[in-house]
């Protein structure tokens, strides 16, 4: 008689799973490395958290507190919901993403537990184990966390500087090959702040559509313009029963002066924070158009002491307690980002210690200090 239970294991052989022992989150990686301590005569100025709720300064609109406590109230989405999310609610999000040109029906959106969580989505859907897809450099690290960890190869295509962060569009076409799932596009990018022009995303889309691959449009920022840039496609919006249950109401009812006020205190933050960072030697931010960053340029020629950006940042922290995420995070080397959603007395404060650090060390500065020491006259 056999053993339906099978051959018996003389030992435990519980191991991580493939997806587990490939998963490695970058910024996790840098900023656990990160391990000096902050000056404690100084209080910690963090322009690293890309969480807008952090300083208590960007609070929802009443509507939106007031759909959520219906949607408690009611009872009716504290249980379960359809794996695609409450029909009430997905309707909503279509009436709202429908436009003149294209209408979005209920059928269409599929709402997920944050960007993240639809981002895992889409990769997972459209791309296959020993397929690749493209994503931005600088970009979003999560882009290749969730790829790699699915046994998805990741190609980073690059954005450009001097050109407003623009996508380099001929190396972009240059990595497509016949095993490239999908490009993402994020617009407005984190950790860029940068906005495309509708001609740029529409050279964008021709790219895609000449080697018939789609595109992954992640545009989590996209009430967090600046100029009224218009966006690439549909949105796709969060999905907590309970959230679903107020959506209809945050749709409808959100005023245009809530995302109006949030646009105007960034971009005040961001001339603040640009106005500032740009008489700082050594130092050469680039103005953003959207979302809530500035990514900031070390000429790490004219500072020495320091070998990369984490140098960088490491010895800001420890002596001027501002803590910024470098460039390596984002694959960008010799570049740090700074988010501009602080409060405007913090971030003027934040600017002038590293004014203040950066006068200490840059190579021009050090000499002016060292030769006017030396230029004294000691009277005996």
């Amino acid at each position: 008689m056999s053993n339906s239970l099978g051959t018996p294991r003389d030992r435990w052989d519980v191991c991580a799973s493939d997806i587990a022992r490939r998963t490695h989150n970058p910024i996790r990686a840098i900023v656990e490395n990160i391990v000096v301590e902050p000056n404690p005569n100084k209080k910690l100025i963090a322009l690293s958290i890309g969480d807008p709720t952090t300083f208590g300064n960007l609070k929802p609109p009443r509507e939106v507190i007031e759909a959520l406590q219906q949607s408690v109230a009611s009872f009716e989405f504290n249980g379960y919901a359809p794996s695609t999310g409450h029909q009430i609610a997905r309707e909503a999000v279509a009436e709202y993403c429908s436009t003149e040109n294209l209408e979005v029906e209920a059928k269409d959106v599929i709402l997920c537990s944050g960007c993240s969580c639809a981002l895992d989505l889409c990769i997972t859907v459209l791309a296959k184990e020993g397929q690749n897809i493209l994503i931005p450099r600088p970009g979003f690290s999560l882009y290749r966390t969730l790829a790699v960890g699915l046994g998805v190869g990741v190609r980073a295509y690059n954005l450009l500087p001097d050109f407003g962060w623009e996508i380099d569009l001929d190396h972009l076409a240059s990595l497509v090959d016949e095993r490239t799932a999908a490009i993402i596009v994020n617009n407005p990018s984190n950790p860029c702040g940068s906005v495309y022009s509708r001609h740029h995303l529409l050279d964008i889309i021709d790219v895609a559509a000449k080697y018939h691959v789609p595109i992954i449009a992640d545009e989590i920022y996209e009430h967090m313009i600046r100029n009224g840039l218009q966006s690439l496609s549909q949105r796709i919006i969060g999905s907590s029963t309970i959230i679903q249950g107020a959506l209809p109401g945050i749709l409808k009812n959100t005023p245009q002066r809530f995302f109006d006020d949030v646009t105007k205190l960034l971009y005040n933050h961001s001339i603040t924070t640009f106005n500032l960072i740009k008489e700082i030697p050594g130092l050469k931010p680039i103005m953003p158009d959207g979302a809530m960053y500035m990514m900031v340029h070390i000429d790490l020629e004219s500072f020495p002491e320091f070998n990369t950006e984490v140098d960088f940042v490491e010895r800001l922290l420890m002596e001027e307690s501002v803590f910024c995420l470098p460039g390596g995070c984002f694959d960008l080397p010799s570049y740090i980002r700074l988010v501009i959603t602080v409060p405007v007395e913090m971030q003027e404060e934040a600017c002038k210690r590293i004014r203040d650090f950066c006068y200490r060390h840059h190579c021009k500065t050090q000499n002016l200090i060292r030769n006017s020491i030396e230029g004294v006259e000691i009277p005996y």
